[in-house]
Formats: C-alpha cells, sequence, structure tokens
C-alpha cells in the first residue's frame, strides 16, 4: 500500500517550542514573510508554508509537507513520531459520532446555514491529512470550498446541510421567539436528516457534538425525534476544535458564503458579512430601493441593523446577565 499524499498537517506547540521553531527556519534559509492574522511568524521555501498562531497551532502546508514534518518537525521540535498515529494520541479522534455547527448567525445579509458531518476513524485519518482540522482560523474562501469537497467526497463521511433562507429565517425566529431555539431546531434537523441515512453510518455514530450555544442542552434535546433521542448530546464551549464539529463548520460556511453571492449577484451588490457599518451602508441602499420586504428576503430582520436601514427607532438594549449556577 503506497505512502498517502500529505499536503497539510497542523499541532499544538508550546512557547518554547515555538520559539524553536522559528529559529530552526530562521537558520534554514526559510523565507520569513508577513504572518496571516493572528499568527506570530510564517515562513516558506519551495514546496512547504509553515505559520505559527498565537493560539499554538502551527500548520504546515505544501507538497513537502509530509518531509517537513518527518525529518524536522518530529525529531528536532515534537521529540515523538505523531504522524500516522492521532488516533492513538488522541483517543477520541476515531470515535464514531456526529458534528454540528453553523454558519451566519452573525450575519445581518444571508441565511442560516446548520451543518452535521458524521465521521468515524477512518473518516477522521483522511481529514487529519487534508487539513481539515483547525478550520475556524481559514480565512480563504477557495480553501474553505476546497476543504468542503474533500469532505463531501470522504469514502465513509456522511453529511447534511440545512440552509435556512432569510424569509424562512425570519419567519421561524418570529415564530419561535428567540435565535437558540431557531438553533436547536437546526441542530436536531441535522442529527435527524443524518440519522435517517442509518446504514451509510458504519459503525453508529455514539454522540452527537455541538458548540454551547444554550443555557441547556435541553433545547436541542426538545427539538429531536425517537431516534435522535437515543443519541448521547453533547455541548462544549470551542467544540470546533473537535474534527467532526471542524468539518460542519467548513460545510456550513461554503453553503452560507456560496448563497450569500447568489444573493448579492441577484441584487447586483455585494453583500457585506457581519452587522458592522459596511452592512448598515447596503442595507438602507437596499431598503430605499426594494422597501421593507425587500430587505426581509436578503437579511435576518431581528438584527439591530433593519431598524437602522428603515429609519426606525432602535429597540433598547437590553442587558445581559448570566444565570447564576448555570441552571
Amino acid at each position: 500500500m503506497g505512502e498517502r499524499k500529505l499536503t497539510s498537517y497542523t499541532c499544538s506547540l508550546d512557547e518554547t517550542q515555538g520559539k524553536l521553531i522559528e529559529g530552526i527556519l530562521r537558520e534554514r534559509g526559510y523565507e520569513m514573510g508577513v504572518p496571516p492574522a493572528y499568527a506570530r511568524f510564517a515562513g516558506k521555501r519551495e514546496g512547504v508554508n509553515v505559520v505559527f498562531y498565537e493560539s499554538g497551532k502551527l500548520v504546515v502546508q505544501g507538497k513537502g509537507t509530509r518531509e517537513f514534518v518527518e525529518f524536522l518537525l518530529e525529531p528536532e521540535v515534537l521529540k515523538e513520531a505523531r504522524l500516522g498515529y492521532e488516533a492513538e494520541l488522541e483517543p477520541e479522534l476515531g470515535l464514531a459520532r456526529i458534528g454540528v455547527d453553523e454558519s451566519g448567525k452573525g450575519d445581518f445579509f444571508g441565511p442560516l446555514v446548520v451543518a452535521g458531518v458524521y465521521v468515524n476513524e477512518k473518516v477522521c485519518r483522511g481529514l487529519v491529512e487534508a487539513g481539515v482540522r483547525d478550520s475556524k482560523r481559514v480565512s480563504s474562501d477557495k480553501r474553505i470550498g476546497t476543504l468542503a469537497k474533500v469532505i463531501r467526497e470522504a469514502e465513509g463521511c456522511v453529511w447534511s446541510v440545512v440552509p435556512v433562507g432569510p424569509e424562512a429565517y425570519n419567519r421561524l425566529h418570529g415564530k419561535m421567539g428567540s435565535v437558540n431555539r431557531l438553533l436547536a431546531w437546526g441542530h436536531a434537523r441535522v442529527i435527524e436528516n443524518l440519522l435517517e441515512q442509518g446504514r451509510a453510518m458504519n459503525p453508529a455514530p455514539v454522540r452527537a457534538l455541538s458548540d454551547q450555544f444554550a443555557s441547556t442542552k435541553a433545547t436541542v434535546e426538545k427539538a429531536l425525534l425517537a431516534k435522535g433521542r437515543e443519541l448521547e448530546l453533547v455541548q462544549r464551549h470551542k467544540a470546533e476544535s473537535d474534527l467532526a464539529v471542524a468539518a460542519a463548520s467548513i460545510l456550513a460556511r461554503d453553503e452560507f458564503v456560496r448563497r450569500l453571492g447568489e444573493l448579492g449577484v441577484e441584487l447586483g451588490v455585494e453583500l457585506p458579512r457581519g452587522a458592522g457599518k459596511p452592512v448598515d451602508v447596503v442595507a438602507r441602499d437596499l431598503a430605499g430601493r426594494h422597501g421593507e420586504g425587500g430587505l426581509a428576503g436578503v437579511a435576518k430582520m431581528h438584527f439591530r441593523n433593519a431598524p437602522r436601514a428603515l429609519g426606525r427607532p432602535e429597540p433598547e438594549r437590553v442587558e445581559w446577565r448570566g444565570r447564576r449556577g448555570g441552571g
């Protein structure tokens, strides 16, 4: 069996290891360019690009990735052989599970997209080598698209994407009364979609994992049907560090970006992301040209951007106080 091509690798380094790898790169003639956002340094030479982030994540990419990891990173910095043993080093990496994540929740324009991905040990190994881990730090839409294609085509990987367009989003939000309830419905719908594929998930998933977006996971559990309630449901902060959730976040973001672009083409304007000042400028223009109904067809109307665009008073801000005791 031939050696698998490796073009991307990520791992975590401590402060000492980070300084060590930077020194090695400089000493061996790597071109040290301007690092991307949230990165401490970046080095490159023919066939390999190395970026070390403030979070402690090291990302290696390029056709020379395997050689860099096996002959430099492992023996001189990590002091151990990790490549190919990720599942053994992280026992839960190969656990059969479903990861769920969403994209568009904080964007005024465009849909909310919820995605779910089933992985097992074999799928995990393939996605790790494709560089799917640490997906929240992928800044390029093109790279997101490439990774999404890898996930969708990975043998044994089962996935579901549920896009909620602006009109449906506004209707559901009005009916449900909160973003958390809407998210819970979307997460439950994705999990049920995956469970309907039954035998395609081999072995069967033992849990479904998502980020902590509600004060209690009962919000999602109530939205699940009978099959979904048989799964262990796990919510935790920074769940995207889990490979299954990271893969789901990539599929969700890829679908969000595509649909946002299509809406912009229909209107003849580039729809900015987020909810900042550039969004207000475009929103006011669209409201002026198409009225409230037209704006509601492309935007989430409970955002404060909506009354600003329509020239109406903004609702008073309500100071949020977290629950004591987490109850």
